[in-house]
């Protein structure tokens, strides 16, 4: 009760306002009135209620490794930000820099173009009929059951993360999103796919990171090129040191074998693209691409070189509200989400690969 009250506080505060000039023979007592009155009260904003909410910032799904947190991490901002894109020659172009004894210092111009995004609100619904709960409330209830309004937060909330893991593998995976020079079609030239047997993968993979201005700290991939790579010969043999040609890599070893401090990414969640009411049809969500991205939060935040990050506005949410129309009894909407925005920052730091596996 006391929650609902802080989140409906001005709606309580101009339904009493109403009230008073009424008594006060200000406004008149007509139907009209009272419904301004009610309308005062009612939610013109979706109540968040702060126990789903609650749910909902700490819910991850244990099954699915989900990596797009990882990959462009969350910046708090305002709903709508500005944030400068830097001519990245600027950073690399050294002035003089000696000083006269009686003259200045040269005056450095860093040039760059501001750009002002604003986040996007992305949740789901779910209806609850009022028969559930009853029957929910009036069960014994065995230790750590979850209530249907909390069940139902936790599944709008990971398939509202599910859709961002989408959008940021496609953000990522864009070849657009990579300067000419720093993108490479596996598939073209003979034995060069990482399923191959003959590909020198390791080869493929070192030289490609002495490529971007700032040197990449992570590879990212799915789950399907990872599978490969772990047992590209080239690998098993650099980290074996020997001429073993079958054999598995951990990701600390090929991480430590390409001098990776950030690490190894691996993207193994699944999405199902059939149309509703048809057979599914699950693919991976990162597909067949690999790339290797320079991933700093800190250096986003000071406009420095960073491959992306995600503007958030404020946490995730999640509230109920009355559906007085759904079915004989009523229900419950329960609703999750939250407001952000992927963002690609420079291109320059980053090398993607396509076609990576047959």
């Amino acid at each position: 009760m006391k929650a609902w009250i802080l989140t409906n506080r001005f709606n309580l505060l101009a339904f009493v306002l109403i009230m008073v000039l009424v008594v006060c023979g200000i406004m008149p007592a007509h139907s009209e009135t009272l419904g301004y009155g009610l309308m005062a009260l009612s939610t013109t904003a979706f109540p968040v209620n702060p126990e789903l909410s609650a749910i909902a910032i700490s819910y991850s799904n244990p099954l699915e490794a989900l990596i797009a947190d990882q990959v462009l991490p969350r910046i708090d901002t305002a709903k709508k930000f500005t944030y400068t894109e830097y001519n990245q020659a600027d950073g690399f172009t050294v002035p003089e820099t000696r000083v006269g004894r009686k003259s200045e210092p040269n005056m450095v111009d860093f040039g760059g173009t501001q750009l002002t995004k604003e986040c996007i609100d992305f949740g789901l619904d779910d209806l609850i009929p009022n028969d559930e709960i009853d029957a929910w409330n009036s069960m014994p209830k065995a230790p750590g059951a979850v209530s249907p309004q909390a069940k139902s937060t936790m599944m709008l909330t990971r398939l509202v993360g599910l859709d961002r893991e989408i959008r940021v593998a496609n953000l990522v995976f864009n070849a657009a999103n990579y300067v000419t020079d720093n993108k490479d079609d596996l598939s073209t030239g003979a034995n060069r796919q990482f399923d191959k047997a003959d590909s020198d993968a390791l080869a493929i993979l070192t030289d490609a990171l002495d490529v971007p201005l700032v040197r990449p700290n992570y590879l990212v991939l799915g789950q399907e090129v990872w599978t490969k790579l772990r047992r590209n010969k080239t690998i098993v043999q650099a980290i074996g040191n020997s001429a073993q040609t079958t054999g598995y890599a951990s990701r600390q070893q090929v991480a430590e074998l390409l001098e990776l401090p950030g690490g190894i990414l691996v993207g193994a969640g699944r999405v199902n693209t059939a149309k509703k009411g048809k057979a599914p049809n699950y693919v991976r969500a990162w597909g067949k691409y690999a790339a290797l991205l320079y991933i700093d939060p800190m250096a986003a935040q000071m406009d420095q070189p960073n491959f992306g990050f995600t503007a958030q506005w404020g946490s995730r949410i999640a509230g109920d509200i009355p559906e007085p129309k759904a079915g004989l009894r009523g229900g419950v909407r329960v609703r999750s989400g939250e407001s952000v925005l992927e963002v690609i920052c420079s291109q320059d730091s980053g090398y993607l690969f396509t076609k990576v596996i047959s």
